[in-house]
Order: C-alpha cells, then sequence, then structure tokens
C-alpha cells in the first residue's frame, strides 16, 4: 500500500495526468453546514441586495504558527511583501514552488507580534508544515484540519468558528450587534466588536464584494454568537447561506479558489512528494473538465494567470523567486489574463433541455449553483480556428446576474467581448470520476468579461484582490 505521494504516482505508469483525471473523487465538499437555509437562489440574492451570514467554520485549515521565526517562515514561502504587515492586519498568502507556480492561497490573520494563523485549503497549508519542518524555523505549528467531508453522524468540532456578515445592509447589522458606530476599518485590517456579551475579533472582510466583516473566536461560542447575529439581523433582512451557495459567490467576485497544487513533478519537489501522504488532499485529488494537457505541467499555473500579479514583490528573497523575475523578464507574465466567461442563454438551454430529451444528447449535467465536478477544474477554451487560447477553471450560475458564468484565463491579447468556445463535458463520454454520468461533450459559446463580474464587486474591491488591477 502507498505511504507517500511519490508512491501513489507510481501507480499512474507515467500518465499523472490520467491518473488525476479518473481519480473516483468528485468535487469539493462543503461540509457539515447544512446545504440551504432557506433557497440558494434568495440565499445568493441576499448577498447582493440584503445581508447575509457566512458559516466558513468548517470546510479550510486553520495553521496556527507561533514562535520567533513565525514572520521569516511566512516571508521565506510567499510571494507578498512583508513590509507594513503589522500585529491586527491580514495578508492573503499566495506561496509558489521553486518553479513559479501557485501551490494555492489562503488569509493569514496576524494575532500578535509572534503569533499568526493560516487560514484555507490543504495545498498551502502543507506546504506551510513541510518547510516549517524542513528549514528547521523556530516555530510551533498547531494544524486544525477541515472537518470531515462526511461526518457520518460523529461530532465535529473546531478549534475556532469563523462568520461572515456580508451585503449591502452588512454594516447595519453589524453596529446593531456592537451597540454603537463602528469604524470601517481599512481592507484587511482586524480590530474588536462587542456580540451580545463576547467580546469578537474582527477582519474588514468583503467575500460577495461590499463590506463586511469576517469574525471568529472559541468554538463552544459557536451557537451563541450565532443566535445573537440572527436576531440582531432579522430587521435588515439577514438570511444564513447555506453550504449550496456559498461557493458560488466567487462567480461574481472574481476568485478561484482551486488551481491543481503544482507538485507531481520537479526534482526540487522530491522531497515533498514523499512527505505527502497517500491520503493527502494531493495524492486523492482529481481534474474535471474538457481540457486535456500533454503533461501534467500543463495544468500548473502562475500568479499572473490567477490574478495575483500585484501581490509579487522582489522586495525579499522567497521561494519561487527566481522563476519568476524570469516570467517578468521574457514577458511571461503578461502572457494570460483572468477573466470571466459568460455563457451563451440558449446553449446552456440545451446542456439542461437535455435531461428530458431521452431520445437526444446527453450532455454533462450542470448543477446549480456550482457545477464544479472534481477538486480542480479545467475546461478548454477556444477560438475561431479552435485553437486552446484559454482555460475555464471555475463554473456555476448566479441568480443575480441570471447567467452561467465561469472563472479562468485566456491570451492576454483577447479583447473583452470577445465571443469563444468552451467545450462543456469530457471526452469519450467521461471519465471515471464518481461525479460523472455518460454524457457527450458540447460546445458552449462565451463572452469574454471582466472579473470581478459583479459590478458591486468591481466597485468595492481593493486594487489587486481577486480583479487582479494595479493599484
Amino acid at each position: 500500500m502507498a505511504k507517500n505521494l511519490n508512491e501513489v504516482l507510481a501507480g499512474a505508469n507515467g500518465d499523472i495526468v490520467g491518473q488525476l483525471r479518473n481519480n473516483k473523487i468528485g468535487a469539493y465538499v462543503y461540509p457539515v453546514v447544512a446545504p440551504e437555509f432557506s433557497n440558494w437562489r434568495d440565499e445568493q440574492w441576499a448577498w447582493q441586495h440584503g445581508a447575509v451570514l457566512f458559516d466558513q467554520s468548517h470546510h479550510m485549515f486553520d495553521l496556527y504558527i507561533n514562535g520567533p521565526d513565525a514572520g521569516k517562515l511566512l516571508s521565506d514561502t510567499m510571494v507578498n511583501s512583508s513590509k507594513g504587515w503589522e500585529v491586527n492586519k491580514a495578508k492573503q498568502y499566495v506561496p509558489t514552488t521553486p518553479y513559479g507556480h501557485v501551490i494555492g492561497d489562503g488569509i493569514i490573520f496576524r494575532l500578535a507580534e509572534e503569533e499568526y494563523v493560516y487560514v484555507g485549503r490543504a495545498p498551502a497549508a502543507n506546504w506551510l508544515m513541510f518547510q516549517a519542518e524542513k528549514g528547521g524555523y523556530n516555530v510551533d505549528i498547531i494544524n486544525d484540519p477541515r472537518s470531515p467531508s462526511r461526518p457520518m453522524g460523529k461530532p465535529v468540532t473546531r478549534i475556532s468558528w469563523r462568520f461572515q456578515i456580508q451585503g449591502p445592509r452588512a454594516w447595519d447589522v453589524i453596529e446593531k450587534l456592537n451597540g454603537e458606530p463602528l469604524d470601517k476599518l481599512k481592507f484587511f485590517n482586524m480590530s474588536t466588536m462587542k456580540i451580545g456579551n463576547k467580546t469578537i475579533r474582527t477582519l474588514r472582510h468583503g467575500m460577495a464584494g461590499s463590506p463586511g466583516l469576517e469574525i471568529w473566536g472559541p468554538y463552544d461560542e459557536q451557537e451563541y454568537v450565532r443566535e445573537e447575529i440572527l436576531k440582531a439581523g432579522e430587521e435588515f433582512g439577514l438570511i444564513p447561506v447555506g453550504s449550496r451557495a456559498y461557493p458560488s459567490n466567487t462567480l461574481e467576485s472574481g476568485w478561484i479558489p482551486s488551481p491543481l497544487p503544482p507538485i507531481y513533478t520537479g526534482d526540487e519537489l522530491e522531497d515533498y512528494r514523499n512527505w505527502l501522504g497517500a491520503d493527502s488532499y494531493e495524492a486523492t485529488g482529481s481534474i474535471a473538465g474538457s481540457f486535456i494537457g500533454d503533461s501534467i505541467e500543463d495544468y500548473y499555473t502562475n500568479p499572473y494567470e490567477l490574478g495575483y500579479g500585484p501581490f509579487v514583490k522582489f522586495d525579499h528573497d522567497f521561494i519561487g523567486a527566481d522563476a519568476l523575475k524570469k516570467m517578468e523578464a521574457d514577458g511571461t507574465d503578461k502572457a494570460s489574463k483572468k477573466v470571466t466567461f459568460e455563457w451563451n442563454a440558449d446553449d446552456m438551454k440545451k446542456i439542461v433541455g437535455s435531461m428530458f430529451d431521452p431520445e437526444g444528447e446527453q450532455y454533462k449535467f450542470f448543477d446549480l449553483p456550482l457545477a464544479n465536478y472534481g477538486n480542480s477544474s479545467f475546461d478548454a477554451v477556444k477560438d475561431v480556428d479552435g485553437r486552446v487560447i484559454g482555460k475555464s477553471m471555475f463554473t456555476g450560475y448566479s441568480f443575480n446576474e441570471k447567467k452561467a458564468l465561469s472563472l479562468g484565463f485566456v491570451d492576454s491579447e483577447v479583447p473583452l467581448g470577445t465571443e469563444l468556445a468552451l467545450t462543456w463535458g469530457e471526452e469519450n463520454g467521461g471519465t471515471a470520476k464518481t461525479t460523472v454520468e455518460r454524457h457527450k461533450q458540447i460546445d458552449v459559446k462565451v463572452i469574454v468579461s471582466p472579473v470581478p463580474y459583479s459590478k458591486m464587486a468591481g466597485d468595492t474591491y481593493a486594487a489587486g484582490w481577486r480583479s487582479g488591477r494595479q493599484g
């Protein structure tokens, strides 16, 4: 039985692409939180027109990093600059491999002089734990992994609960909870507020594109705080958002949550693959979609493609710096740009309509509101000559925009407004993933559109955050 990622890959017989595309695991699961509290349409509507409560307590890793070398560990592993990173400020942490590819991302909160917590998906958490161990940093790490995808009736607990209060009416709810006006901090700055008889730490954040707060505290206080928020928010129309609608908010705001961890090849990552367990996210993950690369490297992404170019600062030495300098020198950093793809309504009707046509073609099921069916998604986006000039990486439906949308990137010279073809579904009836029924591929007309797609998000986010805009 395989003990680490390298041993798992040995079973691929050189076809890592085929192995990951046929892994039995399906889409990324957002566990524990109820799928819907009202219905996903009203829940989506509320984050643009009212107020919502997001429960982020279960689907992310919390990695607590404490000690004299905590700041150095982070600086050595992230493209971001540490200048001006004071206590009570957060950063979107973007680590790269020695080859300049993005491992993942997440938010790192600086809680005290030598205390940080990373909150995000597994790939960046695993990378941090490996580097801390390998590099001999003087740090203590507490790993609080995400809740089980399927608890099977067993009790679930975490160190901390984590909520967000978001939407145009969010600040009304926040100030009512606090009992007095609350200063609107700068983006990614932290403070505290009152909720009932608790003092709660806060982060100025905006997942749904309008001013809001992320808040957290000891897990045993979760139920009390949640009830206080719902009670205060009732007059402002605040509703809780379930795990079905929650991940689809990024379609409007422009963040691509799940790039493939680019660690399956490369001599400099051999030790890391030996360190990663056979049951790790990287070893069990799946690739979905119509794009078939010649090698697994065709699925690796760099910071510029994902809109993180403005974060890259060479005022410090970090893993991947030399590779990124080379990309900027040879123009690779400007080869692609992050965009939203707006799907053609008539083509969507064909996809959905095929479910009700037993004699016709059956196209890949488009789940609502999130249509991803693998951990990482890659659909081929082609020009009129059939050349692949982009990739679509996160797909779903926005009830606010009344459109199917996906996030990805295209060649930089492709202007906004261009019509391209996105191939939906997999070849030869589909791969062996448990989320794939037998189907036929279809080319969907898509319009290259801005990111963020939502006007509210575009008007609200700081330059560089999600949009990739320079500021």
